[in-house]
């Protein structure tokens, strides 16, 4: 027999039972009640794998060729242990329908019974069913919003709008368009997009546009036939095929050529591609995250970026802010990239002193978060702190500046304290060695949270 899978949204009954007289019945009875029902005479039908989440009910007969109610049960509850199975009994299986009750089934009933018996059973199994799945998305909720802090890190206004915005992209289709600067973290970003998605079991391809050259940018991407041009020995599949069921991740797309990006328009728009030396159009299931470090609109201003693919990318659109912008979250990152660089070389963590925690805010990172893991890293192997501008700007050629890196760099020890596990503000003042009244006011002024549970602000006079 064929393998019968009706485990979609709208069904909210299965009913199994090879009896055709005892299957009429029951489903008469269901519709009447306005559930939606679908009926097998043979467990051997199901395809089982594709019950998890599924937010229905299993009826089914314990007396059953092929596979009976207990074993049903047992390959239903691999795939998804929460299921709701309601069993139907002769008189002498109510003994083995106690043991399938032991062993997981929702409820059992001896027939002869009465409809009310089984509309009562499905309605309370569905509302436990329903109760079951919402948990379900609450929890994978909080552990992807848990898993983006551990990948985006970051406390800054901008860092918490970046993860909020990836969050609501990953629960969609849409093509995606990452700007930020080298070293930014474009990748991580796109790679989050893909893991939180639904596509999170499929591909993610990454491939970067400019670190290839132009005579196989066209091979790379498309693909190519045996003898498509001189050196084409065999076929190859392009990145984009190869994605296919998954997402592609395209860094510094603005270097394309005019050429390939007419290519890369109608890919998107059409959802095909065609192999260099290929007539034949191969249907894609695929997301594209594309990525860059200019102005794409000022370069189609220019004529070096086709307009109509910019509209067709800039739909939904993330910003990485750069590292300069965001010097609260510096601390904070380069405390994360050192404990790591020395767990993974089996070396003991180390402490940054005052001087050297300045000196990382008043770098300007051009290399962004890569330059700061790369700082971290050689830190960790105690090769001191090295940055490339090699010394630390001194305050008075620009005194202009001297109040606003003095603000930020008291706002960072603020926020990296804060990140430490505290109790009380009382206890959060005396490892900063400050009253609590002035750490209230410090708080307040650089705008962090300052409510710890069961906490009042001091008084004036404390």
């Amino acid at each position: 027999m064929s393998p019968f899978a009706p485990f979609d949204a709208q069904t909210q009954v299965l009913l199994i039972a090879d009896d055709p007289h005892l299957r009429q019945a029951l489903r008469q009875t269901l519709d009447l009640a306005g559930l939606k029902v679908a009926t097998l005479d043979d467990a051997r039908q199901l395809d089982t794998a594709q019950c998890k989440d599924w937010p229905g009910v299993v009826v089914s007969d314990i007396r059953m060729p092929g596979i009976d109610g207990m074993e049903l049960l047992r390959q239903l509850h691999e795939q998804d242990a929460d299921l709701p199975v309601i069993l139907i009994t002769g008189h002498g299986d109510v003994p083995l329908a106690v043991q399938a009750m032991r062993g997981g089934a929702y409820d059992f009933l001896e027939k002869p019974f009465p409809s009310d018996a089984l509309l009562d059973s499905v309605r309370r199994a569905l509302e436990v069913r329903r109760l079951v799945l919402e948990n379900r998305t609450l929890r994978l909720a909080l552990a992807e919003r848990h898993e983006l802090h551990g990948r985006l890190i970051g406390r800054s206004a901008g860092m918490q709008r970046l993860r909020e915005q990836v969050g609501s992209l990953a629960a969609i289709q849409a093509d995606v368009l990452v700007l930020g600067e080298t070293g930014a973290g474009k990748e991580v970003v796109a790679r989050a997009l893909h893991d939180l998605s639904s596509r999170r079991d499929g591909p993610f391809v990454a491939i970067n546009a400019g670190a290839l050259a132009e005579s196989v940018v066209e091979s790379e991407l498309f693909g190519h036939e045996a003898g498509a041009f001189t050196g084409a020995q065999k076929r190859r599949i392009g990145k984009f095929e190869y994605a296919n069921g998954g997402t592609l991740f395209l860094d510094e797309i603005e270097s394309m050529s005019l050429d390939v990006q007419v290519k890369l328009l109608r890919l998107l728009q059409e959802r095909v591609v065609e192999r260099l030396g290929s007539n034949q159009l191969i249907p894609l299931d695929i997301r594209i995250i594309a990525a860059t470090k200019e102005d794409l609109r000022q370069a189609a201003d220019q004529g070096r970026f086709r307009a109509d693919l910019y509209y067709r990318l800039n739909v939904a659109s993330l910003r990485i802010p750069p590292l300069r912008e965001r010097g609260e979250d510096i601390p904070l990152l380069f405390r994360h990239f050192a404990e790591a660089g020395a767990m993974r070389h089996g070396l003991t963590p180390r402490e940054l002193d005052a001087g050297q925690s300045a000196r990382l805010l008043a770098y300007d990172w051009p290399g962004n978060v890569r330059e700061l893991q790369n700082a971290a890293e050689r830190f960790a192997l105690g090769l001191g702190l090295s940055l490339d501008d090699g010394v630390l700007p001194d305050a008075a050629d620009e005194p202009h500046n001297l109040s606003a890196k003095v603000e930020a760099f008291e706002r960072s020890l603020i926020a990296a304290e804060l990140e430490r596990p505290h109790n009380s503000l009382r206890s959060v003042a005396e490892a900063l060695g400050i009253p609590r009244k002035t750490l209230h006011d410090k708080l307040r002024k650089h705008g962090l949270p300052f409510n710890t549970p069961g906490e009042n602000p001091p008084d004036d006079g404390e």
